[in-house]
């Protein structure tokens, strides 16, 4: 079974910077393309960023490209979200997520495995 823990959220001011890990208990984390989400309060669960199995593709929600970056250290079983500048607005919980598709995707229905999800609040 693949279990995902994500950690690194806290609260912050506007303009201040983040990084969040997202750590998979299994050694086949390689073969699994990564997502972030986020969710706040009465709100839908919204993409935010995919890489592939590699590292060599990401992909972002245009609320965040060019403020958030998503990476991946495959020997150490675990994703990063480095979010800069941050907003108001990117206040919520944030989860990640592991696919079996080789390239990530922003549907929600194509990732089998989510963590717990971790708290970044950002206040102005």
């Amino acid at each position: 079974q693949v279990l995902l823990e994500e950690s690194g959220g806290g609260l912050v001011q506007a303009g201040d910077s983040l990084r969040l890990s997202c750590v998979a208990s299994r050694d086949t984390f390689t073969n699994f393309a990564m997502g972030w989400f986020r969710q706040a309060p009465d709100k839908e669960r919204q993409f935010i960023a995919t890489i592939n199995w590699s590292g060599g593709n990401q992909y972002y929600a245009d609320s965040v490209k060019g403020r958030f970056t998503i990476s991946r250290d495959n020997a150490e079983n675990t994703v990063y979200l480095h979010m800069m500048s941050l907003k108001p607005e990117d206040t919520a919980v944030y989860y990640c997520a592991a696919t079996t598709l080789r390239v990530g995707s922003r549907i929600r229905s194509e990732y089998a495995h989510w963590g717990q999800g971790t708290q970044v609040t950002v206040s102005s």
